[in-house]
């Protein structure tokens, strides 16, 4: 009986010894395709486990052939894994939370348009949340897209979310930004101010930058690409989050998360608070601001999945302007004359300080088997501004503000009451102010036509109402600031009876706090706003379609949209009623208008059409080979700020449609350990309005090009090579050829917007500026244990020519090249890995490179003159930043 009992005992363990197996696999972000490292892979039922490697690979020996895999990572859906035979499993997706249709609420997933959704292939770079949340730091969200083909970010000196991204040298007012799919450029000029936008790193679950034609689901003309920000929604799982990170010049920020998970009946509720503060790099960068998100999901059934969710990033940061190279090797890289004290007590001049709400209340409905419907309703109401001076600045001998003599000067002032323009000197900070509500609707049917076709539909809806106006916001030790706005007549020219013309004198006694919360709550009155005050109104309404076949080895599509816009303007105080002008005006008195008239005129409507095309195709004969090839043609409304002219009721007769033509081909490869795309662009763009800025001895102008023709044109590089399990090298270049076209009308406007000049001017060939035309980087990523990693990315750059619109011989800026590392060391706090503390460390140009990010100036040197690297010290521009660390640490439960 003993030998029976060791015979089966034998049997048995030579059954489970032949049972034992190994499982492999690679876990992937569903949505934006990169590996996802760090995540876990259980057997169901048991305690046998794995995480995945840097690369997202993962190796699990199983005493079992058959079973289930439970694959989970934080912020992402769970899946369930069967099976029956040990071996590689191949590529396992995870999708994010946010975009869970078959479980959870969802933000728009018929509205979101990122490239996986359409199967023709485009220029495009994803970047996930891991990436996000650890490189990030105290950057603006732009600097997570530096390691990408054809994308320049500069500006970062001139304070916290001031940075300016460039894509294929298009400036950002030309490039497409969106947030879960909603259209976030300004109305007015379609400009980006990424410290509205400072939170979206706590509460994007992915980035992806679609470059040139792109994929929209909306009737947008993007020149330069597509810019997709995806936030998380409401999440499906109990749990949480904090962390807090500590940087270089006193930077701190914490940040707390928190999930109730998806109750039984449907509901569920995501919030996240966070706060940061510095001083900023430069002198008087200071900064402060916070963040806050919170989305709340129902389901009520298969069919129907509801979110609503608001978020906003008040803060305030102090700002440094371009300034003369000669300044920064007198005073220091890091100067700034925009601030100094009274009583030895900090003050600045110029603050940006504003709160921007944004909500929206999202449907999916799931009308049958082949019938989507995505619809969302969305608003922001932006209040803030900037501040500025006013009068008679005085200045130290470093130039920097003399406040202890600019209130000595205001105490002299008669009975504390200044006049703008007065016999006697005086000085007040004055705050433009900006505020705005914007309301619009975005919807898209989709449906299945067949196996192979498949038909998008919908409309987008906006309107937009802004108000501009300056208040006082220091007075400095006066009681009152009168100024005088010079009237016009309904024709728009300036009265000139009498001497001194025709004015409106405004008295303003009240000061408003350049506060982004206060800013949010407070009232304005008509009688306080001074040196103007207008008003105008957006709006929008775009058509748009999809038609895409595809098989397993041919794909092509079509795009088209139609759309209009509606643009008026309201001013309400440089305009003077008919009755004032035909009898007599009152003169430089202090008098006020004759009762009964008030200024203000509301400008003629304009309506602008336009429409866009485009359509490609892709041929995928092997897995492992793709190319494609898509064309595009744009006809593009100008921006409001382009059709009035000078900040008055004039319209501008130098404005049309702008005309876009985009040719775009490329190839992929790919395979397990090495993928690469090459793409090839040629974008021409016709009666644009090119515009830049310069400050010299404290006096900011503008210069505008009308009817500018540019032609750009470039090849573009990528790759992931994975030699090894741990290791993943990346790179990328880029190879540009941006040029201007023809000629243009030149028009150069003081910061009042009055016009200095205006000139028809030759710039055929010249180079266009602001972006490094050839760039390349290298990205090394090595994970040493399951536990700790450490990554480095190198980028260079060269071919950079001054930000000076369009000019004919251009200044080329010298060639420079960054180095960036760090480290990451993660400790798991419990066998599902769902807690766990992470320490993630990095420093940004590690051999603190001294270089020139940006000039606004094109001054040639020339006999006598001072240079520094071959450049004449009298241009206008910043230094980029030198080296910059940050720590975090995090802990997830």
């Amino acid at each position: 009986m003993k030998r029976i009992y060791l015979a089966f005992a034998a049997l048995f363990m030579s059954v489970m010894a032949f049972s034992q197996g190994t499982i492999s696999g690679t876990v992937v972000d569903g949505e934006l395709g990169g590996p996802l490292p760090g995540a876990t892979v259980m057997v169901k039922g048991t305690s046998t486990g794995t995480s995945t490697d840097f690369d997202g690979n993962f190796t699990l020996e199983v005493s079992q052939s058959s079973g289930t895999l439970i694959i989970s990572y934080i912020g992402f859906i769970s899946k369930s894994i069967p099976f029956t035979t040990t071996g590689n499993l191949g590529s396992i997706s995870l999708m994010p939370d946010a975009e869970e249709l078959g479980e959870v609420v969802v933000v728009g997933t018929g509205i979101i348009d990122l490239a996986t959704d359409r199967k023709t292939p485009i220029a495009v770079s994803s970047v996930p949340v891991k990436i996000i949340q650890e490189k990030i730091g105290t950057q603006d969200v732009t600097m997570t897209l530096v390691n990408t083909p054809s994308v320049y970010v500069s500006g970062q000196a001139g304070g916290f979310g001031d940075t300016n991204m460039r894509v294929r040298g298009f400036e950002q007012d030309n490039t497409a930004f969106l947030l879960n799919g909603q259209p976030i450029n300004g109305m007015e000029d379609g400009l980006m101010y990424w410290s509205n936008w400072s939170g979206i790193n706590d509460i994007a679950s992915g980035i992806q930058i679609q470059r040139g034609l792109g994929s929209s689901k909306l009737a947008i003309s993007s020149v330069g690409g597509t810019v997709n920000f995806v936030t998380k929604a409401t999440e499906m799982n109990e749990g949480g989050f904090g962390y807090a990170t500590v940087a270089n010049n006193n930077y701190i920020k914490t940040s707390a998360g928190y999930n109730t998970g998806i109750s039984d009946k449907g509901w569920g509720m995501s919030v996240m608070l966070s706060h940061w503060q510095g001083d900023g790099y430069n002198e008087g960068n200071f900064g402060e601001g916070q963040t806050y998100f919170i989305s709340v999901g129902y389901r009520p059934n298969d069919n129907h999945g509801f979110n609503f969710l608001i978020t906003g990033a008040p803060q305030f940061h102090d700002q440094n302007f371009t300034k003369s190279i000669s300044s920064y090797l007198e005073y220091g890289r890091r100067y700034n004359n925009n601030w100094g004290t009274y009583e030895g007590q900090y003050m600045t001049e110029r603050r940006n300080f504003y709160h921007k709400p944004v909500a929206n209340l999202n449907w999916d409905w799931k009308v049958n088997e082949t019938t989507n419907l995505s619809t969302v309703l969305y608003a922001s109401w932006g209040n803030g501004g900037g501040t500025g001076n006013l009068g008679n600045r005085i200045r130290t001998a470093e130039g920097r503000i003399d406040y202890d003599a600019i209130y000595a000067q205001n105490a002299a002032v008669t009975d504390g009451d200044a006049v703008n323009f007065g016999s006697e000197p005086s000085y007040i900070t004055r705050s433009s102010m900006n505020l705005h509500n914007w309301y619009g609707l975005i919807s898209n049917l989709e449906k299945q036509l067949g196996d192979n076709l498949t038909w998008n539909v919908g409309f987008d809806l906006r309107t937009y109402y802004g108000k501009h106006f300056r208040v006082v916001s220091d007075f400095h030790g006066l009681n009152s600031w009168t100024d005088n706005i010079r009237l016009r007549d309904q024709n728009d020219n300036h009265q000139t009876y009498g001497t001194f013309g025709t004015y409106k004198f405004v008295t303003a006694t009240e000061t408003f706090k350049p506060s982004a919360w206060e800013a949010a709550f407070n009232s304005y009155p008509e009688d306080q706003k001074i040196g103007y005050s207008n008003d105008e109104r957006i709006s929008y309404g775009g058509l748009f379609t999809q038609l895409e076949y595809s098989t397993d080895t041919f794909s092509t599509f079509f795009q088209g949209s139609v759309s209009n816009q509606y643009h008026q303007r309201f001013d309400h105080y440089q305009y003077a009623d008919q009755s004032l002008i035909d009898g007599t005006s009152p003169q430089w008195t202090g008098e006020p208008l004759p009762a009964g008239i008030e200024p203000g005129v509301d400008s003629e409507k304009v309506n602008n059409f336009g429409y866009n095309a485009k359509g490609g195709f892709s041929y995928n004969p092997t897995s492992q080979h793709s190319f494609y090839g898509n064309v595009g043609y744009y006809n593009r409304q100008p921006y409001h700020d382009n059709i009035y002219l000078n900040f008055t009721n004039q319209v501008n007769p130098l404005t049309e449609n702008e005309k876009i033509f985009g040719l775009e081909a490329g190839y992929g490869f790919s395979s397990a350990m090495f993928s690469a795309n090459v793409n090839l662009y040629r974008t021409s763009w016709k009666d644009r309005v090119a515009s830049s800025s310069t400050v010299q001895s404290d006096v900011i102008t503008y210069t505008s090009n009308f009817g500018t023709e540019q032609l750009h044109q470039g090849v573009e590089l990528d790759f992931k090579f994975r030699p090894v399990s741990g290791l993943s090298i990346n790179g990328f270049a880029s190879v540009g050829d941006w040029v201007y076209k023809g000629n243009a009308v030149t028009q150069i406007t003081d910061e009042n917007r009055n016009v200095i000049s205006t000139e028809t001017i030759d710039y055929d060939g010249g180079k266009v500026g602001g972006a490094a035309q050839t760039s390349g980087g290298l990205g090394i990523a090595y994970r040493i244990n399951k536990n700790f990693s450490v990554d480095s990315d190198w980028r260079y750059y060269t071919d950079l020519y001054s930000d000076v619109g369009a000019i004919k011989e251009n200044l080329e800026l010298p060639s420079f090249s960054l180095l960036d590392a760090g480290a990451t060391f993660t400790v798991p706090l419990g066998i599902d890995k769902s807690k766990q503390l992470k320490i993630r460390a990095n420093m940004n140009n590690v051999l603190n490179h001294i270089y020139i990010s940006e000039l606004t100036t094109a001054n040639f040197v020339e006999a006598g003159d001072e240079t520094y690297k071959g450049i004449n010290v009298s241009n206008q521009g910043y230094f980029g930043l030198g080296r910059t660390w940050n720590v975090t640490l995090r802990y997830d439960f």
